[in-house]
């Protein structure tokens, strides 16, 4: 096991959250073969359960001149370094939760209601998606270790 990074922030979005903007939240509580406990997107597809980002991501965006409040990317975890270098397949292992890296964030139209090149200034630095592979929960500062693969 070796140690990646921590955890900058931790967001969630609930069914009656409107905003295009995720609230930070205290801790994440992970649900195997289900999602983040009152998440809007929980029970929608498991291999895209939790969304992690980079802080890169908002830097990329401050350094066009597009100023993003934290949670704007869609992420539930905000990262001290780019999980997009991993690879797919890697499990990731947050206090007593494993996460599988399932698939790189895809270009997401969405994002340009902030701004029009923003999709396409994050398609490499956007994040990557995660299945939950068991139940705990994830709150801020806490270490992010890879498993070693065997």
């Amino acid at each position: 096991m070796r140690k990646l990074g921590k955890i900058e922030e931790i967001f969630s979005s609930t069914k009656e959250n409107n905003s295009k903007i995720r609230p930070i939240v205290k801790k994440l509580i992970m649900i195997k073969n289900h999602g983040i406990k009152n998440d809007k997107f929980a029970q929608k597809n498991t291999n895209k359960e939790v969304m992690l980002i980079s802080k890169e991501a908002y830097s990329i965006a401050k350094k066009h001149s597009i100023i993003l409040k934290m949670g704007s990317l869609g992420e539930n975890i905000l990262l001290d370094f780019n999980p997009q270098e991993l690879k797919v397949g890697s499990i990731l292992i947050i206090d007593e939760v494993q996460l599988l890296l399932t698939q790189a964030c895809t270009i997401c139209k969405h994002l340009s209601v902030y701004n029009e090149n923003l999709p396409k200034l994050l398609a490499y630095n956007r994040g990557i998606y995660c299945k939950i592979l068991n139940n705990g929960f994830i709150e801020k500062n806490a270490n992010v270790f890879i498993k070693d693969e065997s």
